[in-house]
């Protein structure tokens, strides 16, 4: 991981060691493969949480990255809450209510906490279904892209439970109140095709070519200054929750940042010897 002229000399944080996923850094995009297909990456009963957890930390230290891709091993993106579990009572389903509680925001609550606050942008690359959390997961990145073999599911209430590690908070911002509700109400499973008419992803591909097409995106956005990239993704997330006038003021003390970076200077003269030509 050699900096570029853009990056800091710091030494970069090295990779972390995880458990049932990998973690692959190619040039700026780091790949994040959920690797328990066993159990079709279910995100309890494994350790996907904490593996998550620790590559959102890691890409946030780690000024080397600026994409992070998330996708899963095998046939599923991930199935989400393990059943088997849920019917015998066991691992994160085990206990009384307070129990319960504290297991969820203990465990698989810390996901979304810990992805909304990744400084770079998210692609999940959907290779199969994405079923109650892991449709979820999905939800949680900036950028999804299916494979047609991709399929969707908000089937909490089919089990009877609710979205519990935020989904209802992410779908409906994401779709709009009237089709998240619809979704989560109904607990049907949609296609590839579907979830893209509702805006649910971005594009849909072959399975073949899912990694390629995540891979040429990917590549793209981190082709663009570093610095700019992640102050840019904070801008838009933010401008989700502040007033106008609030979000230009913190537009003006970024941009400042911006104009005081080297990279944007290489960028301007490149532009510059680009037009030239």
């Amino acid at each position: 991981m050699s900096p570029t002229s853009t990056q800091s000399s710091t030494p970069q944080p090295s990779l972390p060691q995880l458990t049932d996923a990998r973690l692959t850094l190619d040039g700026r995009v780091a790949t994040l493969v959920m690797d328990r297909h066993d159990v079709r990456n279910a995100l309890t009963g494994t350790a996907l949480v904490d593996d998550i957890i620790a590559v959102a930390e890691w890409v946030n230290a780690c000024d080397g990255v600026s994409v992070l891709v998330i996708t899963g091993e095998g046939s599923a993106f991930s199935a989400g809450g393990n059943v088997k579990d849920m019917a015998n009572r066991g691992g994160d389903f085990a206990g009384d209510v307070a129990e319960v509680s504290a297991r969820y925001r203990r465990g698989i609550q810390r996901i979304p906490l810990a992805l909304s606050a990744v400084e770079v942008p998210i692609i999940a690359a959907v290779n199969g279904p994405a079923i109650g959390a892991g449709f979820d997961l999905a939800n949680m990145a900036d950028i999804r892209i299916a494979s047609k073999k991709a399929k969707f599911g908000e089937t909490f209430l089919n089990l009877g439970i609710i979205p519990g590690d935020g989904g209802a908070w992410f779908m409906q911002r994401l779709i709009g109140y009237q089709r998240a509700f619809e979704l989560t109400l109904s607990g049907r499973i949609i296609d590839a095709e579907e979830a893209r008419e509702y805006g649910i992803v971005l594009e849909v591909c072959d399975p073949e070519a899912l990694r390629e097409r995540v891979g040429e995106l990917a590549s793209r956005i981190a082709s663009q200054p570093p610095k700019a990239t992640r102050l840019t993704k904070r801008l838009m997330k933010m401008a989700q929750r502040t007033e106008l006038k609030d979000f230009l003021d913190l537009c003006a003390v970024f941009q400042g940042m911006c104009h005081n970076e080297p990279e944007h200077l290489e960028a301007v003269n490149a532009m510059l010897e680009k037009m030239a030509k």
